[in-house]
């Protein structure tokens, strides 16, 4: 045993094992050193099993903190999707812990939304309970155990092509507004932009004499505020100088208005957020079948399309990371795709209506 007398002080023990030191003093006997240093040695041979302490979290606590990251890091319509969701959830589950969320609960809830809304939404919400849970689970927190959305199927949905509007409609319904909307409107048509990214836009971002815009999106990994320069067209241009040289130099931004806050009970002045309503007076006083803001996307990357511009230009323009994202923008038939069912008619002996018209023309012209 190794055991020692320290004169003035008592016994102790001490040894070394496996490069780890045990020591414990001071004792008034030599047997009560030995007898400690036995029992130490044996819980290091023989140590006890740690009892596993189950991780769990409040339902509602895991919610809020997930609301707190997602207007950290993410957009602020990101953001209010999240707030307008969690508020289902809470109606059903807020006494309840994360680890007593079964998956036949969950899958009960979107089944339900789905008959009520349709598969698109129930799909939503899916991806959204999914990411809820597995922020929780992150190793890097640790706060539950288990996703109970894993397993889970998304509802199979009918994909049709998006309405893009005609150039027609798009016309009417910018006449149909107010020079600032007007503005406005061009400004997301002609830079393709997100109407977050227009209602983002300052003055600062505005180059008149360069001929370019900069704006931010935070649809890219991490959530950082990312930034792309969009040439000006003339039009753009013409828009920018004019607003340029009438604007509020204790404003920052180029489109903001002043409205009356409930949370402060005062007026004040920002940015735009939501103009829902707008698109559907203005699409109803024009008389265009509806469509909103982001369409204004889908409608520039179709004529960048339809001019042939290089798809891998108009990815840049629209800020896609992903090339099959601007595909799903471009709906424009190419040549070479008309071209190809030509063929099928070419080789079945199917002719086309001018020709059949030409045919049918030379026919007559040789009747007496």
């Amino acid at each position: 045993m190794s055991t020692y007398f320290v004169k003035g002080k008592g016994w102790r023990y001490d040894f070394t094992q496996k490069g780890i030191r045990y020591t414990e003093t001071w004792f008034k006997t030599k047997t009560e050193a030995n007898r400690s240093e036995a029992e130490k040695r044996k819980e290091i041979k023989h140590p006890r099993p740690v009892a596993e302490i189950p991780t769990d979290m409040a339902f509602l606590d895991l919610v809020n903190l997930r609301l707190d990251h997602v207007k950290a890091y993410n957009s602020e319509r990101h953001y209010t999707d999240h707030i307008y969701l969690a508020r289902r959830w809470i109606k059903g589950w807020e006494d309840l812990k994360c680890g007593e969320i079964t998956t036949a609960m969950i899958q009960s809830y979107l089944i339900k939304r789905s008959r009520k809304t349709s598969s698109y939404t129930a799909n939503k919400e899916l991806r959204y309970l999914r990411s809820l849970f597995n922020f929780g689970l992150n190793p890097k927190r640790g706060w539950i155990q288990l996703n109970p959305t894993k397993g889970i199927d998304y509802f199979p949905v009918e994909k049709r092509v998006r309405y893009v509007p005609p150039k027609e409609d798009v016309l009417k319904i910018i006449l149909a507004a107010d020079p600032d909307i007007q503005d406005y409107l061009w400004t997301i048509a002609l830079t393709m932009g997100r109407m977050s990214e227009i209602n983002r836009l300052k003055w600062d971002d505005v180059d008149l004499k360069n001929r370019n815009i900069i704006l931010y999106t935070r649809k890219k990994r991490g959530g950082h505020l990312t930034p792309r320069k969009i040439p000006m067209s003339e039009r753009i241009f013409q828009i920018m100088e004019a607003r340029y040289l009438k604007r509020d130099e204790t404003k920052p931004w180029v489109f903001w208005h002043s409205y009356w806050s409930q949370k402060t009970k005062t007026r004040v002045s920002g940015p735009y957020k939501e103009r829902k309503k707008i698109m559907r007076t203005l699409c109803h006083k024009a008389g265009v079948r509806y469509f909103r803001f982001h369409a204004l996307r889908h409608f520039g990357a179709s004529i960048l399309d339809t001019a042939n511009i290089p798809i891998g230009s108009i990815q840049r323009i629209l800020g896609h990371e992903n090339r099959l994202t601007t595909e799903i923008y471009l709906h424009s038939i190419g040549s070479s795709e008309i071209d190809a069912m030509k063929v099928f008619d070419r080789e079945i002996g199917i002719k086309s209506h001018t020709e059949s018209h030409t045919e049918q023309k030379k026919v007559m012209a040789l009747k007496p």
